[in-house]
């Protein structure tokens, strides 16, 4: 598949049109940024990492039949999508308090969500990627209410799939982003990537941080961190 011009350049990834009309290109980039694009970098491999992760866990998702954008992998950082009208929210599944939720509502860092907490967020960078509801977004008419209900369901079964699998890899899914576009059909799909810079991800003994979480706060060992994500998921 022949990449042509570039049609989106985000933060952490770029989009290529092809000569198919409903599929583009995603290539990751090795830029790295944290606390709304205020703190920037770049971490060496990660795109052609990321893209690698994301792919392993769109094929697993396929495996349980939940609609991706995911069509194949390519060379390197790339991978071959379904062309989507992305919706500007952001879903979050917290399944171990940690980050925004501790310094919002006082939980205890760590501690293990006796209910597994669902937040939608609307993606503007000029406000600051603001938590809102579901009726802010039928406000602004972002989204239906249905399809805020297929997020939410999505998001749910996802989790349940992706706690399992990390489980049984010595990792803890703490919380995680998701991204959902409509496809040619006006169906629901989720897009986006799934990787440690849109996951925590803990080892399950240490509860070493193996994501973003180490760029953001200068631990170091963030290439590391990330090849050790990708180890431990390609062992099947």
């Amino acid at each position: 598949m022949e990449k042509k011009e570039l049609l989106h350049e985000g933060k952490a990834k770029r989009i290529y049109a092809t000569e198919d009309e409903t599929l583009v290109i995603q290539e990751f980039k090795d830029d790295a940024t944290a606390f709304d694009g205020n703190k920037k970098g770049s971490i060496t491999g990660k795109g052609e990492i990321n893209c690698t992760i994301s792919s392993i866990l769109f094929e697993y998702l396929h495996s349980y039949h939940v609609p991706t954008h995911y069509v194949r992998r390519l060379e390197g950082n790339m991978m071959l999508i379904k062309k989507l009208d992305m919706i500007p929210l952001e879903t979050v599944m917290r399944n171990i308090a940690t980050g925004s939720l501790v310094k919002r509502l006082a939980f205890p860092d760590a501690k293990p969500l006796d209910y597994s907490i669902f937040e939608l967020y609307l993606k503007n960078d000029d406000l600051g990627d603001p938590l809102i509801n579901e009726y802010h977004a039928f406000a602004m008419g972002i989204a239906r209410p249905e399809e805020i209900r297929s997020m939410y369901r999505l998001t749910a079964k996802i989790n349940a799939i992706l706690k399992s699998f990390m489980e049984r890899r010595g990792l803890v899914l703490v919380d995680f982003k998701l991204e959902f576009g409509r496809d040619e059909n006006g169906d629901l799909i989720l897009g986006d990537e799934i990787s440690p810079d849109t996951c925590r991800i803990w080892d399950r003994k240490t509860h070493k941080k193996l994501d973003k979480d180490r760029f953001r706060f200068d631990m170091g060992g963030v290439e590391k961190a990330y090849q050790e994500v990708l180890d431990r998921i390609s062992n099947v």
